[in-house]
């Protein structure tokens, strides 16, 4: 994968600004783009002959850290426990081992992000939605709505631990 032309196109920076919904530092910045059946943002990077479609962290954190640090990430982990995660505050690089043992650690934990019943892309494309249709005033209740959503017996946990 072309990382180092892919981040270096601007209109593809530009774009994957565009899609992140920025909110407190300490808060999740959701992906509004395309969403894979993973939970996780997904957009085409790059024009042409040499676009890929990307994982939307993997792309940020290549921005973030410089292209060359995926190099030695294999897997880039989401603190906050959720997919759909733009902050670069709440990534951590890892192996696929640490992130799956991240999930079976927490996946069973009622009210946690990775218990939603909608599962990961259902909990993403619900967070997605409300955002796009809320007024500016009213996003971050339809947030915290499109979240309680996937957890009917009301329990809700944030992620549990940060960097």
């Amino acid at each position: 994968m072309p990382w180092a032309e892919l981040v270096g196109h601007a209109p593809s920076r530009a774009r994957y600004t565009a899609k992140v919904f920025r909110r407190g530092d300490g808060q999740c910045w959701y992906w509004t783009g395309g969403i894979s059946s993973t939970g996780h943002g997904k957009f085409r990077a790059g024009t042409g002959d040499w676009s890929e479609v990307v994982s939307a962290h993997e792309y940020g954190y290549a921005v973030e850290h410089g292209h060359q640090a995926l190099i030695d990430t294999p897997v880039i982990r989401h603190t906050c426990d959720s997919p759909s995660c733009c902050n670069p505050r709440h990534w951590l690089p890892g192996t696929r081992q640490d992130n799956v043992l991240d999930y079976a650690s927490r996946s069973r934990l009622a009210g946690h992000a990775l218990a939603d019943v909608r599962g990961p892309r259902g909990r993403a494309d619900a967070i997605r939605e409300a955002i796009l249709a809320a007024k500016p005033d009213e996003v971050e209740a339809a947030i915290r709505e499109a979240i309680r959503a996937g957890q009917p017996g009301g329990a809700q946990q944030d992620g549990l631990w940060e960097v």
